[in-house]
């Protein structure tokens, strides 16, 4: 079956139109992680011409179609009540409505909504479309510099609760690849004095903080030189830490 959101053909030099309608179905659009120049030209065009935009925060979304002037409507999907959004999706969709699925930043589906309305829209036999887009995992990936040819494991987020987590970790340890976790600001510090108490002080972490925005910042090292330097920088934002192998 050809992409739905496939890119149209080229117009001849100095024909001037409106772009097709798209195709109904659900189409998952990859958005900018923190620099808003990171979004794709076709990411522009299916938010642009969707019948409405599905969205994790209305008002983060806002703020990117403001810098490029898209009007489409939007309807609130976020976790606490996208499973319940599946029917009005379904019936949309069926009615004909091309929706675009965006959540506040990066990849729907990857820790964030929209796996739940992707899987009940395939399951309902009608199209699914990806945008691809950044993503801070990728992105954490690529400048670990660490899984050329090894790969790696993606873990999300931990669990909130101490024992559970520090199971996992254990759990974790022997894995013969990077492992990679999502953490937030409340929780980085208690992380690396789980890590350094359960897996040992010489542990290695790759630390990506604030990835494309102004204070962007990468670290490796130990928990306790990690701890050092956080003592004097800010630790504020959104991490991705990639616990290397032993």
């Amino acid at each position: 079956m050809p992409d739905p959101a496939a890119a149209p053909a080229p117009e001849p030099p100095g024909a001037v139109s409106s772009p097709p309608p798209l195709a109904a179905g659900l189409y998952l659009v990859g958005t900018p992680i923190g620099n808003l120049e990171d979004v794709t030209l076709r990411a522009l065009r299916v938010l642009r011409s969707a019948t409405h935009i599905l969205a994790e925060d209305t008002r983060r979304t806002r703020l990117l179609l403001d810098r490029h002037g898209i009007r489409t409507p939007m309807i609130s999907c976020h976790k606490f009540n996208e499973r319940a959004r599946a029917e009005e999706i379904l019936g949309r969709i069926r009615a004909g409505e091309a929706l675009a699925l965006v959540t506040d930043a990066g990849m729907p589906g990857i820790s964030d909504p929209g796996a739940r309305a992707a899987a009940a829209v395939r399951a309902a036999g009608l199209p699914v479309a990806v945008v691809p887009g950044p993503c801070a995992l990728s992105a954490a990936v690529a400048l670990c510099g660490q899984t050329e040819s090894r790969g790696f494991l993606f873990e999300g987020f931990l669990d909130h609760k101490t024992a559970a987590r520090r199971r996992r970790l254990l759990e974790l340890a022997e894995f013969p690849v990077p492992v990679v976790f999502y953490e937030s600001t409340h929780r980085i510090l208690k992380l690396l004095d789980e890590v350094e108490q359960e897996l040992g002080s010489e542990r290695k972490l790759f630390i990506a903080r604030e990835l494309t925005k102004k204070f962007e910042e990468t670290r490796t090292g130990t928990p306790a030189e990690l701890r050092a330097h956080y003592a004097v920088h800010s630790f504020k934002g959104e991490f991705v830490v990639i616990l290397l192998p032993a």
